[in-house]
């Protein structure tokens, strides 16, 4: 059975980005900063962004496969190893959501303290030398989060993991005010699941209701 991604209803398409956006504006009015790992930060992106890619560049590009039934199966391969070596040709890396740079400084300058005496600051990077480990940390300013990115030419994959590991342990323990921009984006991301839930609801004259949404599910 060959399945036209032209023919995928729009509203479908954006609503991965909603969930996206909600999921993201809840992280930001939690009390607690969240620690994600690079890889899943970057698959979450890319399951929010994949309905605007299957109605748009791979819709695009299905006429050149044909109509085979494996096309299908090509094209969405050809996204999930774009996705995979995303991930792969990455630096290690954490974000850290609603917390400033200024409240993880001072962590990780103890954390850093207490995985190697000789660690030392350079900017925004420290050097863990004994440990094989050096740390870049970017701020984003009114997005309240922060990557932590190991850098340099040798990354112990041990120390990394310790690092993290502990990182998650001294930030769970912090609480934060609520970011206010957390709002903006979960009503922002409720507006276009209800919007697109609506819009599917009454684009067709064949389909209302529930009925309507659990067929646009199946042709997804």
């Amino acid at each position: 059975m060959n399945i036209s991604l032209a023919a995928l209803p729009l509203w479908v398409a954006v609503l991965p980005l909603g969930l996206y956006l909600a999921a993201l504006g809840w992280l930001h009015l939690r009390r607690r900063p969240t620690v994600l790992g690079g890889g899943l930060d970057l698959i979450l992106l890319a399951t929010a962004v994949s309905g605007l890619v299957l109605a748009g560049p791979l819709a695009l590009l299905q006429p050149a496969f044909g109509a085979a039934p494996w096309a299908m199966g090509m094209l969405l391969s050809l996204f999930v190893l774009i996705v995979a070596s995303g991930i792969l040709v990455t630096r290690p890396r954490l974000v850290i959501y609603n917390i400033t740079l200024e409240q993880l400084r001072p962590i990780l300058a103890e954390l850093a303290n207490g995985l190697d005496p000789s660690a030392r600051w350079a900017g925004e990077s420290v050097a863990l030398p004994a440990r094989g480990l050096q740390v870049l940390v970017d701020g984003h300013g009114l997005a309240r989060s922060v990557s932590v990115v190991a850098v340099g030419k040798r990354t112990s994959a041990e120390a990394w993991a310790e690092f993290g590991r502990r990182l998650r342990q001294a930030v769970g323990s912090l609480r934060v005010r609520r970011n206010p921009w957390g709002v903006a984006l979960a009503s922002l991301g409720c507006g276009i699941v209800l919007g697109a839930i609506g819009w599917g609801t009454v684009a067709s004259p064949q389909s209302s209701g529930p009925a309507a949404v659990a067929r646009a599910f199946r042709t997804f």
